[in-house]
């Protein structure tokens, strides 16, 4: 089993999408080990995107983010990395593929709905800023077996 993070965007918890997005996950078998909804602070923001300070786009990304109630979340399945990143679309909605939640859902690329690691080495940093490990639940899900 693999583990990665997600976290939905402010205009996705505005948008009403948090029930969709969880959704799609389940539906693939992904099984969810820790979630909470909560208000972003700019230091966990500038943290996680750390790697984009100095872009032009990097102010603009903090206060979205900052501005309003996200949803976190660690997900765990076999190849979950691929498969979230498969499931959410590209970064850029115009290019993300028919089906995808921001090929449906997001409009622009900055405010691209969802956010969710790119490789272990990311899940690693990532999920540390927002989860503490006694945060996260192990337990048998019935459709395990089966994927």
């Amino acid at each position: 089993m693999e583990r990665t993070f997600v976290y939905l965007k402010p205009n996705a918890v505005r948008r009403g999408l948090v029930g969709e997005i969880i959704k799609r996950f389940e539906q693939r078998g992904i099984k969810i080990v820790a979630l909470k909804l909560f208000w972003m602070t700019e230091e966990q923001a500038k943290e996680l995107y750390k790697m984009h300070e100095g872009k032009h786009f990097f102010r603009e990304l903090i206060e979205f983010v900052t501005g309003g109630p996200v949803v976190a979340m660690i997900v765990e399945a076999p190849r979950v990395i691929e498969m979230v990143r498969h499931i959410i679309g590209g970064t850029d909605p115009l290019k993300a593929g028919t089906g995808t939640i921001r090929g449906e859902f997001a409009l622009t690329i900055t405010k691209n709905l969802i956010h969710a690691s790119d490789s272990k080495e990311s899940f690693e940093r990532e999920y540390r800023i927002f989860f503490n490990e006694n945060e996260i639940v192990n337990y048998y899900l019935d459709v395990q077996d089966d994927i």
